[in-house]
């Protein structure tokens, strides 16, 4: 068992390459017609990459960020940290 809590950080420019990686899939979604919040759930819940469009290369660029990645990025832009 492990008794010290592990520690996860992005670096700055990663963190900058996710968050214009995630507005380009969002543009990407809504120019198709989608819902860009909910399809973008439906990936990260099940990392099923259907969930986005290839439209713009959106679901290519999606794919290079990690789920543990997206997740920290969009804790910290929701806690405004």
């Amino acid at each position: 068992m492990h008794d010290k809590t592990m520690t996860f950080s992005l670096g700055k420019d990663r963190e900058g390459d996710i968050k214009r990686i995630l507005t380009t899939v969002y543009d990407a979604l809504r120019e198709k017609g989608y819902n860009p919040i909910n399809q973008m759930v439906g990936y990260i819940l099940s990392e099923d990459p259907t969930y986005i469009t290839t439209h713009n290369n959106a679901r290519s660029l999606i794919r290079r960020i990690d789920r543990d990645e997206l997740l920290e990025v969009l804790v910290r832009s929701y806690l405004g940290e």
